[in-house]
């Protein structure tokens, strides 16, 4: 028995499923988690002491790789102060002033601990604003764990909200809607069915949560404009784009606004921390200025703020990274689709940027339902192939690859030769 596998038999007596996110569950692969002890540039190492190329970089925050000396040094400086005082500080300021400056369409940010609370506060925010009730998302667009995001799609649109977890109230989701990815019409027919009564759409601007799905050409535009004419938000969920898609994250990418900006861990360059963010006058409903009640005793925890804003200073000093990351982006998947085509797999790959996917299924995806129709068991397959074969990649046929600055040529050529010899049989 390994030690993952003696650690995992003590987990589950004592942690739901032996893990603390379903998303490190291995069990939809047939395959025991493996326990990292610790993670340097592109690599992590399990407590077997097996090596991986890591193509999780926790879920996206490490775009500079992990254990970047630069935010180590800072951090362990920091840390030399004290790890929590809850009260401001002035390296929150910093941080702001950082990322107002040079994001233009966020004029004021507030710092929370996670995406799932950026959306929630968000979403509350836009309600406050607006004195609208209904919220409309996208059917495979996750905005995190609170009760009126986690809703199923069922098939088509609906316009009330199932709840796609036991625990979650009716109630909860009756005002939240859902409209099909890429397809401008669902969310037109829901306005038109409620009148005056949405305040705001949330969206992942590009879908990373049921695989990768980019935006169809004019759909982020058409959201903008269907928001301008109902009098909703528009709001953008970048917790997996923000930063990674160039500074101004996906709404610089793609020249599209929205009123408010949501953001994960990348903003603590990995570390437990989220943010939301947009115009001052909208922004400045949240207390106490406002009425709109947010609250965090770690919210600006001065130590993740730390790499944070030292993170955040290497990437907008250094856009060759941005450059790097979007050659190595082409080279892999790029590669990845010759691979599929050479040999005939009944496969195709989305990808976009240093984001990629490959489905098993034969369908074009471009939205949840199509994604569905991929062979999870297929996938578990390829899964156990690659992380036997020294790739570490999330254990879901649902979840993106992300490839980091620290990635090199020779992990992507070796990456591809272990695609190339499963796919041939070879």
């Amino acid at each position: 028995m390994t030690k993952s596998e003696e650690l995992f038999k003590r987990a589950v007596n004592v942690i739901p499923g032996g893990v603390n996110s379903p998303v490190r569950a291995y069990s939809s692969v047939g395959e025991t988690p493996r326990f990292i002890r610790k993670a340097s540039g592109s690599r992590i190492y399990d407590v077997d002491g097996r090596e991986y190329i890591d193509y999780i970089d926790s879920w996206g925050p490490m775009i500079l790789g992990h254990d970047n000396e630069e935010i180590r040094e800072a951090v362990t400086e920091a840390v030399k102060n004290g790890l929590s005082f809850g009260c401001a500080t002035e390296i929150e300021v910093e941080i702001a002033e950082y990322i107002c400056e040079r994001i233009p369409h966020i004029e004021m940010i507030r710092m929370v601990n996670s995406g799932t609370e950026a959306v929630m506060s968000a979403v509350r925010v836009a309600r406050g604003y607006t004195g609208k009730n209904k919220i409309i998302k996208f059917a495979g667009c996750y905005h995190g764990h609170s009760d009126a995001l986690l809703v199923s799609a069922g098939s088509g649109v609906m316009t009330s909200g199932v709840p796609d977890s036991s625990g979650v109230p009716k109630g909860c989701t009756e005002d939240t809607m859902i409209a099909i990815y890429n397809d401008l019409e669902s969310v037109k027919k829901l306005f038109d069915e409620c009148k005056d009564e949405v305040a705001a759409v949330i969206v992942e601007p590009i879908a990373a949560n049921m695989g990768v799905v980019p935006p169809a050409k004019g759909f982020l535009e058409g959201l903008r404009k269907l928001c301008d004419e109902n009098r909703a938000l528009l709001i953008f969920d970048e917790v997996i784009t923000g930063f990674r898609f160039g500074f101004t994250g996906a709404a610089g990418y793609f020249g599209v606004v929205p009123d408010l900006v949501t953001y994960g861990k990348i903003i603590g360059a990995g570390m437990p921390v989220g943010a939301y963010g947009g115009r001052k006058e909208i922004m400045e409903l949240v207390s106490p200025v406002g009425k709109v009640y947010q609250a965090g005793t770690l919210s600006g925890n001065p130590i993740a703020m730390t790499a944070g804003l030292t993170q955040l200073k290497i990437l907008y000093e250094h856009p060759e990274i941005y450059d790097n990351i979007y050659r190595m982006g082409e080279k892999l998947y790029g590669g990845i689709k010759k691979i599929l085509e050479e040999n005939g797999a009944p496969c195709k790959i989305n990808s976009i940027g240093s984001l990629g996917c490959v489905f098993f299924t034969e369908n074009e995806v471009k939205d949840y339902m199509s994604a569905k129709t991929a062979d999870t068991e297929a996938f578990g397959k390829y899964f156990k192939y690659m992380l036997n074969s020294g790739i570490h990649m999330a254990p879901s046929q649902f979840e993106a690859m992300f490839l980091s600055n620290a990635h090199t040529d020779e992990d992507i050529e070796r990456t591809l030769e272990t695609i190339r010899k499963y796919f041939s049989g070879n």
